[in-house]
């Protein structure tokens, strides 16, 4: 699947995918209007959101902004209803949402274990269960979480996060068991080290680059053997092989994209 793939496949379906105005969720949103799907891209960051869903407009895209909180049930529940009012029956779910905060545990709040918490796992159980209950009956549809290798791999200064995406995985493939009988399938990517704000906000200075690539034996990491960190479009690209026909046959996987930083795991 390239770029300028537009396979009658993926025409005139819908898709709903969280987190849309960041690196990775854009990414997504990008690559699946790019091939005719129409996509609701939700964001809780109105401003943003609305200004990546306009530069799409003008290229002619159909991409329509859902401005939204996954951490808010009710609100996930009234935004699933309105996409299929405005838009049509949801096809696919890309969960990307997610908020990363840094620190080793004992420098950690309460408020900053419950907010990774509330995003990156509770906000998978929001807009997974709102989409999956409109799918059941209908017998079909696709569901990818954007989860991180961090939720197989521990990594120092990250365990909130860490665990927090740990809980996204197994709910996702727990899910995908409870849905496979209705032809829906579930699955997770697990990307790594991958050029976007939340990757940059770790990197404190010159070096920061570096010691992802390299890896750092203080932090207990190997670094990434293909030597580069990935690109959103690489991540995209996973995502949107799991969500198509050419992995009709894959549910409860866990596709990792960390150009070997994990070691296999």
């Amino acid at each position: 699947m390239t770029a300028t793939d537009t396979s009658t496949a993926w025409q005139d379906k819908v898709a709903l995918v969280t987190g849309a105005a960041g690196g990775i969720g854009r990414a997504v949103v990008r690559a699946l209007a790019e091939r005719g799907t129409r996509v609701a891209a939700v964001d809780r960051d109105g401003d943003a959101l609305r200004k990546r869903v306009a530069e799409l407009a003008r290229q002619g895209l159909p991409v329509t902004a859902y401005p939204a909180d996954v951490t808010d049930a009710a609100g996930v529940e009234a935004l699933v209803a309105a996409v299929e009012s405005g838009l049509g029956p949801v096809e696919y779910l890309v969960n990307a949402a997610g908020t990363l905060r840094v620190g080793e545990v004992r420098e950690l709040s309460g408020q900053d274990w419950a907010d990774m918490f509330a995003v990156n796992a509770s906000g998978v159980f929001h807009t997974s269960r709102a989409v999956v209950d409109r799918m059941v009956p209908r017998g079909r549809g696709a569901l990818v979480t954007v989860a991180s290798n961090a939720a197989s791999t521990p990594r120092a200064k990250m365990a909130a996060y860490a665990a927090s995406k740990a809980a996204a995985t197994m709910f996702t493939k727990s899910l995908g068991l409870e849905v496979a009988r209705y032809g829906i399938r579930c699955n997770v990517v697990a990307p790594g080290s991958t050029e976007t704000p939340m990757l940059w906000s770790m990197w404190h200075d010159d070096e920061g680059r570096a010691r992802t690539l390299g890896g750092s034996a203080e932090d207990f990491r190997v670094g990434i053997p293909l030597g580069r960190t990935a690109r959103p479009e690489d991540v995209a690209a996973a995502v949107l092989f799991l969500l198509s026909e050419q992995a009709g046959h894959v549910t409860l996987h866990e596709l990792t994209v960390d150009g070997g930083a994990a070691l296999g795991a």
